[in-house]
């Protein structure tokens, strides 16, 4: 496939051959049109960059179009057997698949795990999360190939059993502690993985990475591939936006020194192609003095908000005056370590997140994980994690009426058909796997189409 010779439009894109048909209800079409639709608005070069991406195999695929899950979820009648009611409403991360978590930094400093992208977050039931998890696990074992089906259902089993205990636990409590999962509190691979990135990664590897000179003449190296160099004229309106932030957020003069300001490219899957910048600021005492990296990043609506019918619509919008401020509130409420610089910006009349970007950032690599006694013991850690952090939402959520009134349902709702709650996440995970694999073929089969058909006219 060579990426230089094809020229997508809106007429052309990944579209198929409609030979006599009398309706276009079908699921090829329905997927074709659905992510022709979504990635309208970026452009060429990512667009392109994104579908090569989705590509690469399923998993790929699937979360570069969580846009489809929710077309396929958001109204579900599974829901009713373990949720769809206003006990069972939190914070969701909205995306949740395995690289949707990783490694980053506390207040403390120390490296933590959890969930890192707040970027479709919204309050909705905690099966979405769930449900989405759950079938990335099956994905991530089909593409790595180390992992058969009585794994993966053992696996999944893990996974969703170590959710429900965590959420028992919580239902237990009267105040809320909070829980950190670090390379003292996990097991197996993820403690190892933990300890080898706190041993191999610093602010000052971070700064080298990105960034060229030394102290406050630092600026970014825009030789690389992933950052550009952006006008004067961009950069002075860039920060005549942070004067606002810094009034909005409390951030004293002081605090917040630019030193330069990149365009980040080629960032994520599902994200490709949205505006992002990298703002370098002087650093402080707890940095050592090391300048900070600021992640500033266009917030657009999330997908599930697509699906909402007018009713919703107006209470989404009534509840938040933009997706500045819904990420900001989400972070808040699901993160461990919401960071100083945790907040919003308007830049040219776009709403545009900020936040710290950390230099222990990274993703829990899967493709290493081959015995099988680690994949179940990771699986049960994503489980507690994942039930912490919702937990930990729905606190925030419910804080004026009962705290933990979320984990208090769930417990008394699931431990009475628990095996048919775990039955319901491995039928939904398995078969939903299944369509995310057809999906991938006949995704890969238009886009090669229309690669054949561009190098023809050459």
């Amino acid at each position: 496939m060579k990426h230089q010779l094809i020229e997508i439009n809106n007429q052309s894109d990944l579209n198929i051959k409609k030979q006599h048909t009398l309706t276009l209800h079908n699921r090829i079409h329905k997927i074709l049109h659905e992510i022709r639709e979504q990635n309208d608005t970026i452009s060429f070069d990512s667009k392109m960059k994104k579908y090569f991406k989705m590509a690469q195999n399923p998993y790929a695929f699937y979360r570069g179009s969580n846009h489809l899950y929710w077309e396929d979820f958001f109204n579900d009648w599974r829901f009713r057997f373990f949720g769809g009611r206003p006990e069972t409403l939190t914070w969701v991360q909205g995306d949740a698949h395995i690289y949707n978590f990783g490694a980053f930094s506390n207040h403390q400093g120390e490296v933590i795990y959890g969930l890192n992208d707040f970027d479709d977050s919204i309050v909705a039931d905690y099966q979405y999360d769930l449900w989405r998890m759950a079938i990335s696990i099956v994905l991530d074992a089909r593409v790595n190939g180390y992992f058969d089906f009585k794994q993966q259902k053992r696996a999944l089993d893990s996974f969703v059993e170590a959710y429900l205990e965590k959420i028992t636990f919580f239902s237990e409590r009267e105040n809320w502690t909070e829980w950190h999962y670090t390379k003292k509190t996990t097991d197996g691979k993820l403690k190892k993985f933990l300890k080898k990135v706190e041993k191999k990664k610093s602010r000052l590897k971070m700064l080298d990475k990105w960034t060229i000179g030394e102290g406050t003449e630092r600026k970014f190296n825009t030789e690389l591939e992933k950052l550009s160099e952006i006008s004067t004229d961009m950069k002075l309106k860039i920060q005549e936006s942070f004067v606002d932030y810094c009034k909005l957020f409390s951030l004293k003069n002081e605090q917040f020194k630019i030193l330069d300001i990149a365009e980040r490219q080629g960032a994520g899957t599902g994200s490709l192609g949205t505006k992002r910048f990298y703002v370098l600021i002087e650093g402080d005492e707890e940095t050592n003095n090391l300048p900070i990296i600021l992640d500033v990043k266009k917030q657009q609506t999330p997908p599930a908000c697509a699906k909402m019918n007018q009713e919703e619509i107006e209470e989404y919008n009534n509840t938040f005056q933009h997706e500045g401020e819904r990420h900001l509130l989400a972070f808040k409420a699901i993160a461990e370590h919401p960071d100083l610089y945790l907040g919003w910006l308007d830049f040219e009349g776009e709403i545009y997140s900020v936040r710290e970007r950390s230099p222990f950032k990274e993703a829990f690599p899967t493709e290493k994980l081959k015995d099988e006694d680690d994949f179940y013991m990771i699986s049960k850690q994503w489980g507690k994690i994942l039930a912490t952090e919702h937990q930990r939402a729905a606190y925030a959520l419910h804080e004026n009426y009962d705290s933990f009134i979320f984990s208090k349902y769930l417990v008394s709702k699931i431990n009475a058909e628990k095996e048919k709650f775990l039955f319901t996440v491995r039928e939904i995970a398995f078969n939903y796997a299944d369509c995310v694999q057809d999906d991938w073929k006949s995704f890969v089969n238009a886009l090669n189409l229309e690669i054949s058909k561009q190098e023809e006219t050459i």
